[in-house]
């Protein structure tokens, strides 16, 4: 009986001794990224370009307004090869704005990536040095409006990873 008991404490000891705690935290990515001073480099970099094609994009809709008038204003007696030829410079022109309008948005997304992604990377890798000092297990993002509950041992880290980053 003896041997037993001793062989179970002897089985039981090691599992509650090598037993370690979890330790959570949490991070809320878009506070630090907002916080950041290159983000706002970033978005006015951004918004210059996205308005100066926006400025461009008003231009091409004021001859677009120009030509449909244009072709509203022939009279119905005007001849067919010229209705023809005001109808296909129109379907041009509209193929030409939903171009341009696609390449505006394909450059000022490529724009906001190539900007962003490294201020997005600082913050990761602030994230993981602060995950190993404080010898976290997991650390995911806070969001707010997806989490219903979170208690001890659950920790914030975000101030962590802001002063990592040296903004407030």
């Amino acid at each position: 009986m003896i041997k037993k008991v001793l062989l179970a404490i002897a089985l039981i000891c090691p599992m509650l001794l090598s037993a370690q705690t979890l330790k959570i935290g949490l991070v809320d990515f878009d506070a630090i990224l907002q916080a950041m001073p290159e983000t706002t480099a970033a978005q006015n970099q951004v918004k210059e370009v996205s308005d100066k094609y926006e400025a461009e994009y008003k231009k091409l809709g004021e001859e677009m307004n120009r030509l449909v008038t244009e072709y509203q204003n022939m009279s119905e007696d005007e001849l067919p090869a010229i209705k023809e030829r005001k109808t296909r410079e129109l379907s041009d022109y509209q193929q030409k704005i939903q171009q341009f309008e696609q390449n505006a948005m394909n450059d000022i997304n490529k724009m906001q990536s190539d900007l962003m992604g490294p201020i997005q990377q600082k913050i990761i890798q602030a994230v993981e040095s602060v995950g190993r000092e404080g010898n976290f297990s997991l650390i995911q993002m806070y969001a707010p409006q997806l989490t219903l509950y979170h208690a001890a041992p659950v920790e914030d880290i975000t101030a962590a990873v802001k002063a990592k980053l040296g903004v407030k």
